[in-house]
């Protein structure tokens, strides 16, 4: 590891005057925030849908979550700056490329949660996707508590005032990249993009912050499933199912035009779902 690097990333050197200045002269992430919104059409993918849950055999569907996972990865690997974050005022491209979300134990007000961490590899397509969102979800509805939920769990049983100077001192270690692994292992705020799936709970997508916790720079709500008109390139309207995306960003990290050509990526990814059956690192027209 190089002088100035982090576990979880390397730092960068050779960058202009802008990218160097910023982080010092605005140093917490959540006063940095960039809100994108998307509307996606869902006819392409729900074709697509159809067609890979016919030949499915293992009794896991493919869904829309596992197709927008895959897509934000793919981006991820094709626009690497996308996968930058900021700590203590420099900025870092993390070592690997991951997603994170929240997985809901049982739909119930009282119903717990559990943390679900994907460490993805290059190879990957939508398929490995799925089986690994089939994995971490069956292992937290049948009760397994994440590495990062158990970290909580011993402090919330402290007596307060111990488990509130530990935190101190942990935010401290954040801020240099010495959280232990014990602690971060599932933390979706150390992940490359968080994902929340609104529409399970009925809920529109809008605007989620970031934190100054961790290094996540990307966050992406994903709204209910809702019919909308489209207008058609021969001014006819259609109705079609659709979803809002929000899309929050650190807007230190790239300019609007590296962030507009990556929303582009996306939209394509989503409109042709078949091009996720490729490897993520594999090169895309769009």
């Amino acid at each position: 590891m190089a002088f100035g690097d982090r576990k979880d990333g390397k730092l960068l050197k050779n960058i202009d005057s802008m990218h160097f200045i910023c982080p010092i002269i605005y140093p917490k992430r959540c006063d940095n925030e960039a809100f994108i919104s998307e509307i996606i059409d869902l006819t392409n993918i729900n074709k697509y849908l159809e067609k890979k849950n016919s030949n499915n055999t293992d009794g896991y569907k493919y869904n829309l979550f596992q197709i927008i996972v895959t897509a934000m990865l793919k981006v991820m690997y094709l626009r690497p700056k996308m996968n930058y974050f900021i700590a203590n005022s420099n900025l870092y491209e993390r070592n690997e490329i991951s997603a994170s979300f929240v997985v809901k134990k049982q739909f119930k007000d009282n119903g717990g949660e559990g943390l679900a961490f994907l460490h993805s590899k290059a190879n990957w397509t939508i398929d490995t996707v799925h089986d690994e969102i089939r994995k971490q979800v069956t292992s937290q509805r049948k009760g397994r508590v994440d590495s990062s939920t158990e970290s909580m769990d011993i402090l919330n049983k402290m007596p307060r005032f111990l488990s509130k100077f530990l935190v101190h001192i942990i935010m401290l270690l954040d801020r240099f990249g010495y959280v232990p692994n014990s602690l971060i292992a599932t933390d979706p705020y150390y992940s490359s993009v968080v994902l929340t799936n609104l529409g399970s709970i009925k809920l529109h997508a809008g605007y989620h912050h970031l934190t100054n916790w961790g290094t996540n720079s990307v966050f992406m709500a994903i709204g209910e499933i809702k019919k909308r008109p489209f207008l058609l390139e021969n001014d006819k309207i259609e109705v079609k199912e659709s979803i809002d995306l929000g899309l929050t960003i650190d807007e230190r990290i790239a300019d609007g035009y590296y962030y507009s050509k990556s929303v582009a990526l996306l939209r394509k990814l989503l409109e042709n779902p078949e091009l996720l059956e490729e490897e993520l690192d594999k090169e895309v027209e769009y």
